[in-house]
């Protein structure tokens, strides 16, 4: 491509002649971003499709300019822009930059960001020729969790600081609505609105644009497009694969099943395949980030890598719009918002089974300690469901009893309390305030 060609392009993403946008702001990765980029390493932004990475990176350069840095010293490349799709390859990021220096000329080191990298193959070269001259600021985003780990772990080690982007959390989603939760009075005189919006996240979902359309058609039209995009474009076309209908179908399996434990075995006699190719294909949903797989806790990791694990979706929203079974299975979709929360805040997530069988949903481990076993329930006002739920975390706690001071936890829509079983105490906090209110 010609420079002239390149620069017209460009001119389209960024803001050298034109006023910036407004974007809401998510101020929990935008300060992540100003920390990590302090460092003077390649910052990466990975996560799920349309989950708001290239917002965060746009209101970190709004930040930038208001800070005094010259727009012609910031460039922002989208590498999904169709007019690029012929020519991805490591020259068009030299074109790209070439022509960005020679019609720009930028007077101080610039501010490169470039948007869904993975679509370059080779990018890592190009990053680490550009970290080593030590020529740019450099921030990247991707939407695929392998290819990003395997190349960025071989060429960048060392050299680049990540963050984990998801879909909206529900304080950010209030927050996009304008509602403001700090303190527990507000939980208390809003309850009722706060409920209303609950249920719109749990059947919508987090994902930013969809938060901000309020028709109900057009958020369903919405997911239906991020799924099939996520299909098609991070799978189908990067992994080259001709069997498209068995893709869908094992996603809408695998959506249709979340808070559920399921095996490879399971998968591949569903669909009528081989275990090699339902391995593959579930490893490459897991690579897109629309589903996740918590393991069954075991000290040995041979045990854990074959029990069978829980699915969790990357947006409930998602998966009501692929799956009309999960609007049906309201404490299935708690789950999965407690696991998204969970995830947000711990970095090692496990399901447990005692030896009697029951089960516990949650047990979280950090370093060689295990600190929380939780358990989510819609409601617990069923004396059976309660003794159920209650006995689990007793009997999870006694057998991990080498492991001291674990925080036992229910998770429900009922009011918060706590009460002592074998001198074991055990919290039952309700889901909005420990969304909301708990750090």
């Amino acid at each position: 491509m010609d420079k002239k060609e390149i620069i017209a392009i460009l001119e389209d993403w960024n803001f050298w002649s034109k006023p910036f946008r407004k974007n809401f702001s998510r101020k929990t990765y935008e300060d992540e971003v100003v920390h990590k980029s302090s460092t003077n390493e390649i910052v990466f932004l990975k996560g799920v499709r349309r989950s708001g990475k290239s917002t965060i990176l746009l209101n970190h350069i709004q930040n930038l300019i208001e800070e005094g840095v010259p727009k012609e010293n910031i460039l922002f490349v989208n590498l999904e822009d169709p007019r690029f799709a012929s020519s991805l390859s490591l020259e068009l990021l030299e074109e790209i930059k070439q022509a960005y220096l020679y019609y720009m000329d930028p007077k101080e080191k610039p501010y490169i960001f470039l948007d869904e990298v993975q679509n370059i193959d080779g990018f890592e070269k190009w990053l680490l020729k550009e970290y080593e001259l030590q020529t740019s600021y450099l921030f990247a985003t991707g939407s695929n969790s392998k290819l990003l780990s395997k190349e960025i772990g071989s060429a960048l080690s060392g050299r680049y600081l990540d963050i984990q982007v998801s879909p909206l959390s529900f304080q950010e989603y209030l927050q996009f609505k304008e509602v403001h939760v700090e303190k527990p009075y507000d939980l208390i005189s809003r309850q009722i609105e706060i409920e209303r919006h609950f249920e719109h996240y749990m059947l919508y979902g987090g994902f930013p644009k969809v938060v901000l359309t309020e028709d109900i058609a057009l958020k369903e039209a919405e997911l239906k497009s991020y799924f099939d995009s996520i299909l098609l474009r991070d799978i189908v076309a990067r992994y080259k694969l001709d069997n498209f209908r068995i893709l869908e179908q094992l996603s809408i399996f695998l959506l249709s099943s979340i808070s559920n434990a399921v095996s490879i075995t399971k998968v591949k006699n569903r669909l009528g395949v081989s275990h090699d190719l339902a391995s593959r294909y579930m490893e490459y949903l897991e690579n897109t980030y629309m589903v996740q797989s918590v393991p069954l806790f075991d000290w040995s990791l041979q045990k854990q890598h074959v029990n069978p694990k829980k699915i969790y979706s990357i947006d409930t929203g998602l998966s009501k719009r692929v799956s009309f079974e999960v609007g049906k299975r309201i404490g299935d979709m708690l789950e999965n918002i407690v696991y998204l929360e969970l995830n947000r805040r711990h970095s090692e997530i496990y399901y447990f089974k005692t030896a009697q069988g029951y089960e516990v949903d949650f047990l979280i481990k950090e370093y060689e300690k295990i600190t929380h076993l939780v358990q989510v329930s819609q409601t617990l006002q069923d004396e059976k469901t309660r003794k159920r739920e209650l006995r689990a975390l007793v009997k999870a706690s006694d057998e991990l009893q080498h492991s001291e001071n674990i925080h036992l936890l229910l998770l429900t829509m009922d009011e918060s309390s706590t009460e002592m079983i074998d001198d074991k105490a055990i919290k039952s906090v309700n889901i909005l305030e420990w969304l909301l209110l708990d750090d």
